[in-house]
């Protein structure tokens, strides 16, 4: 790969996050959440994609987003109010400057009306706001900034004249652009434009770096600048203009004004301005004509006794790209690594003891690191949920407009974090939850408005850590689901039998069936049949779970419960019959052994546990997977209580708890294929492979009435009653 294509490649990253930017927050601007630093942040993300842009040669993107960022210029500037028509443009606008990164990101073709209407609606806003350029050209951003070119080892530049005006500061700047700052999207000359709106500045260039035109390359900076700024800003508002390049330009900003300009009652407060004429950059040097024209105050800011008054600041975190294929072998690679661990743990406890001391507390001390170490790898492949809610907005746009529908989106928990590979995955589930929302459940503003609901519906999308798991929970205002309705169609397309009498959770439940649809039409929305089951399929193959809740005229609440990681978990390891498997510590509630008293039979169970007046369900996994059973009393046996979902808790019957440790899921669909009420396979200690239990599943199989598993022992299988009471 060539370094223009790793630039293409870093070019492009950027364009993510800018996109990112952009959609937050022209979003949170229609909602009325917006401020001037909102304002600034989504023209800068314009502005550099339209910088980098530029430098790749993709002109119809350059000329779409030189056109956005002149709206937000004027807005910023406080020429343009931000109206909500105004807005809906530029929402508009965003949709589009993303589809037209997307395909040169693909290569591919443009077409050349791509955007057209949306170009001529910003076009007009800026012809009714007065803003209009010719021919497309650049407005007259720099008009006013009065260029001088010099030599560049000009010693220094006059003395600012001082100000009568006892309220102005007098800053002299210098600002020389780093090597590869254009490459990064930066224009110098914008910020220069920045810092003439705060006051009155005088500006030299230097131009003595310049090559010859056949040793010129477009993508590095010759040109610096140094110049006198008279403004009545405050240090910090001159540094801000500068922040978007902090790091990759020369830059040193020192208050010059003159002792009379500074209101004061004792000579003391003549050195504040000296201690904060400290460079910005470290590698910004003060030259000597500067320096002398600086108060003396200022000059002893400059040496390096002055620094450790400088008030102390907290260093910005720094960051690199790497592939997500390097962290991807890196997991795999701590995978390996516990199950070594595992096995070496393993070995120890098969050594005699007199030999086992020292080396079982280094043992522990190797699980302690490696627990660590998976953590810290975990946490390298998490990222926030916001990358996938951010896409929501744009969604729920689009869709409100198709129906005539008015649908607000709050969104809570975005900076939850959770494993990239899940994240790859929920974009489409939750794409489809609110089409429904909107379609099925959010009515029309006049039949909102009939049953006393505001005219405005709304969809809820939150997300939080809970038990071990991450829960996303997608909840509206709307109509809810219609019993009679759904229990109608179900019937119809013979997907329950007509005389089938089923419980209100048990009729909503019908809508995740493959091919159900209560859609009276199909529209480029919905009907087809296709949705909700697909959903479901898709969370179970993450390991998740989802539940849904309606209530008649109130709305409808749709949950999903994911693991935080696909790689690597802990796991409580347990023997049934002669069998071992794994359950998910994340859904164990507690462990305990029952007293027989405890255990109670009843018609269509496997059994009841009362638990502390409350009766838990149980399973017998040996009598449900049909294993051949181990010769023990009943109360040598262990009910492991768990979380099976939607709040309900299942008591799972076991031989023997094998102890806690962390294992690695290994998926074994590709090789074998989907395995009812196992959610994968990890390797253990001694090298043999255990199933990972999907208790949910587990719990469901056991509340059908369909066969059980055939294993190895069915000849040894006993009912329950003669095992465990």
């Amino acid at each position: 790969m060539t370094s223009l294509d790793e630039l293409r490649l870093t070019f492009f990253d950027e364009c993510s996050e800018a996109m990112q930017q952009i959609e937050v927050g022209l979003t949170e601007l229609r909602e009325g959440n917006g401020s001037d630093d909102i304002i600034n942040a989504v023209f800068r993300s314009v502005h550099s994609v339209k910088g980098g842009a530029g430098i790749f040669g993709f002109e119809q993107l350059v000329r779409f987003a030189h056109a956005f960022e002149t709206v937000l210029d004027a807005m910023r500037a406080g020429k343009l109010s931000p109206t909500q028509e105004i807005l809906d443009v530029l929402l508009t606008a965003g949709d589009i400057l993303s589809d037209l990164v997307t395909m040169s990101r693909a290569g591919d073709e443009i077409p050349a009306d791509l955007g057209s209407e949306c170009l001529a609606a910003l076009e007009q806003i800026m012809s009714d706001g007065g803003l209009a350029t010719e021919d497309g050209s650049a407005p007259a951003e720099f008009e006013g900034l009065d260029f001088m070119p010099v030599a560049f080892d000009q010693t220094g530049i006059d003395e600012p004249n001082t100000t009568d005006d006892p309220g102005l500061h007098v800053y002299e700047i210098v600002f020389r652009p780093a090597a590869g700052m254009l490459k990064k999207a930066n224009e110098p000359l914008f910020l220069l434009r920045e810092l003439r709106s705060l006051g009155t500045l005088e500006l030299v260039a230097e131009t003595g770096g310049l090559p010859s035109l056949e040793e010129l390359d477009p993508t590095e900076p010759y040109i610096g600048w140094r110049g006198t700024l008279r403004t009545a800003a405050t240090r910090d508002q001159v540094e801000e203009v500068f922040s978007f390049v902090d790091g990759d330009c020369e830059l040193s900003i020192k208050d010059v004004t003159p002792p009379m300009a500074t209101v004061s009652e004792s000579p003391s407060d003549f050195a504040a301005p000296a201690e904060a004429s400290a460079p910005l950059a470290p590698t910004a040097a003060a030259t000597p004509a500067a320096a002398s024209a600086a108060p003396a105050a200022a000059k002893s800011a400059d040496t390096p006794t002055a620094a450790p008054k400088a008030s102390p600041t907290k260093p910005a975190a720094t960051t690199t790209r790497v592939e997500l294929e390097k962290i991807d072998r890196v997991v795999n690679m701590v995978g390996e690594l516990v199950i070594a661990q595992a096995m070496l743990g393993q070995i120890v406890q098969n050594l005699p003891e007199d030999i086992t001391g020292r080396l079982a507390q280094m043992l522990d001390e190797v699980t302690h690191h490696t627990r660590e170490l998976k953590d810290s790898v975990m946490s390298m492949r998490a990222q926030p949920i916001s990358s996938v809610f951010q896409r929501m907005p744009r969604l729920v746009r689009e869709l409100a407009t198709k129906t005539g529908k008015k649908v607000r989106l709050e969104m809570l928990g975005e900076n939850t974090e959770i494993d990239r590979s899940i994240i790859e995955r929920l974009g489409d589930p939750l794409t489809h939850i609110i089409r429904n929302s909107i379609d099925h459940g959010i009515e029309v503003p006049g039949d909102r408005a009939s049953v006393g609901k505001n005219e405005e519906g709304t969809i809820r999308l939150a997300a939080e850590h809970r038990g071990g798991r991450i829960v996303i929970e997608v909840s509206d205002d709307g109509g809810g689901l219609n019993p009679e309705r759904v229990l109608n169609k179900a019937r119809e397309k013979g997907l329950v039998g007509q005389d089938a009498t089923l419980s209100e959770d048990e009729i909503n439940n019908l809508v995740f069936l493959p091919g159900f649809s209560t859609a009276a039409t199909v529209s480029d929305i919905s009907g087809r049949g296709v949705g909700m089951d697909v959903v479901r399929r898709n969370i179970q193959d993450v390991g998740g779970r989802i539940s849904l809740k309606s209530e008649r005229g109130r709305g409808m609440t749709i949950q999903l419960a994911l693991p935080l990681t696909l790689a690597v978990m802990d796991g409580m390891v347990i023997k049934v019959g002669y069998e071992t498997y794994v359950v998910p510590m994340s859904v164990i509630v507690e462990c305990l052994r029952p007293k027989r008293s405890d255990i109670h039979n009843l018609v269509s169970t496997s059994g009841m546990l009362n638990l502390r007046g409350n009766l838990v369900p149980i399973v017998d996994l040996a009598e449900l997977l049909d294993l051949r059973k181990r010769e023990m009393d009943s109360d040598e046996r262990v009910v492991i209580i768990t979380d099976a979902g939607e709040g309900t808790r299942v008591g799972i019957v076991v031989d023997e708890l094998c102890g806690h440790q962390q294992v690695v899921i290994k998926s074994i669909e590709e090789s074998y294929g989907s395995v009812p009420g196992v959610a994968g396979a990890t390797i253990l200690g001694n090298g043999r492979v255990a199933f990972i239990l999907d208790v949910e599943k587990v719990s469901e199989l056991a509340s059908t009435p369909a066969p059980p598993v055939r294993g190895n022992g069915g000849a040894y299988a006993q009912p329950m009653s003669a095992t465990i009471n």
